[in-house]
């Protein structure tokens, strides 16, 4: 077994587990695969351990492969803390942030808050990923991400809500809804008798439903199951039924009477909450610290 750890190679391995596949991270790396195969070998050799498990799905890591690649990413992020305070030491000239959202957020984010930084910062450059909530969980907690945008959620030691707002969800209808105007509020034992369209359960706000409908043995049983909040918008706009979301994922519409929004009694949907989340104990640049301010007072997600 050497000495050192070579994080060249270890490289590889990280792109292997990340991607799942030998071959979609020589696809990530534009490389070829037995290149990938190679060093993850050579590396299995200097250690002289089993780093990766393959099956017919792809890859996963060994014991021995989880340890090295926690050590690989903490190796990552102490870089990036090293980049940040030098960031401070020249101000916030240059730099850039990656963000990981739910695509709920779009519209909240990019209208207004986004465009107010981006004049304010020029040199500053954003990456914005769009993710289903356990994929933004995720992606900050392994570092690939400074900033989340989540809604609802799971309990994660590794990661730590900065900004947190009630944000209680409603039914989004259309123009000719048949309850829209009959009553204050509707149940969702009123609402199941109708098409509808609602994400999969990767999601904050399908997590919630299926809780929701748990409680009130009630059951909601989608017309249409998607990974975009566009769709649907659409869905409502077409007037093929409805959906449930947080007023912020469609404030551009409500304000625009494209769509409406329907308080649902249900004290579980009315207790859900947006996050703005980071990795516990990361140290963030003051561009993304400055950009996590500006998010968390400007964006409609974060008022409660």
């Amino acid at each position: 077994m050497g000495d050192t750890l070579n994080d060249h190679r270890i490289a590889y391995l990280h792109e292997a587990v990340r991607t799942g596949s030998v071959r979609a991270a020589a696809d990530a790396l534009d490389i070829a695969p037995s290149a990938v195969s190679r060093q993850i070998s050579l590396l299995e050799q200097e250690l002289a351990v089993s780093l990766i498990e393959r099956h017919k799905r792809g890859v996963s890591p060994t014991e021995a492969g989880a340890l090295l690649l926690e050590y690989y990413r903490e190796q990552r992020s102490h870089q990036s803390d090293v980049l940040a305070k030098l960031q401070e030491i020249r101000g916030l000239k240059r730099g850039s942030i990656n963000i990981i959202m739910g695509e709920g957020f779009i519209s909240d984010m990019v209208s207004g808050p986004i465009k107010q930084f981006c004049k304010k910062y020029p040199e500053i450059a954003l990456v914005l990923d769009l993710a289903g909530t356990n994929e933004v969980v995720s992606a900050v907690a392994a570092d690939e991400a400074e900033i989340g945008l989540v809604f609802n959620p799971p309990v994660e030691a590794k990661i730590v809500s900065r900004a947190v707002a009630r944000q209680p969800m409603y039914a989004i209808v259309g123009r000719q809804f048949p309850l829209l105007g009959k009553a204050e509020s509707v149940t969702l034992r009123e609402l199941a008798g109708y098409p509808m369209a609602l994400t999969h359960l990767a999601y904050g706000t399908r997590q919630l439903v299926e809780a929701a409908t748990l409680i009130e043995k009630t059951r909601l049983t989608p017309t249409i199951t998607t990974n975009s909040i566009a769709i649907l918008k659409h869905f409502v706009k077409s007037e093929l039924g409805f959906t449930l979301l947080p007023l912020f994922a469609v404030t551009t519409e409500l304000a625009a009477r494209e769509l409406y929004a329907i308080p649902v009694r249900n004290a579980l949907l009315a207790r859900s909450e947006a996050h703005l989340i980071t990795r516990t104990g990361r140290q963030l640049s003051t561009a993304a610290n400055r950009l996590l301010q500006h998010l968390s007072t400007r964006m409609k997600a974060f008022q409660d």
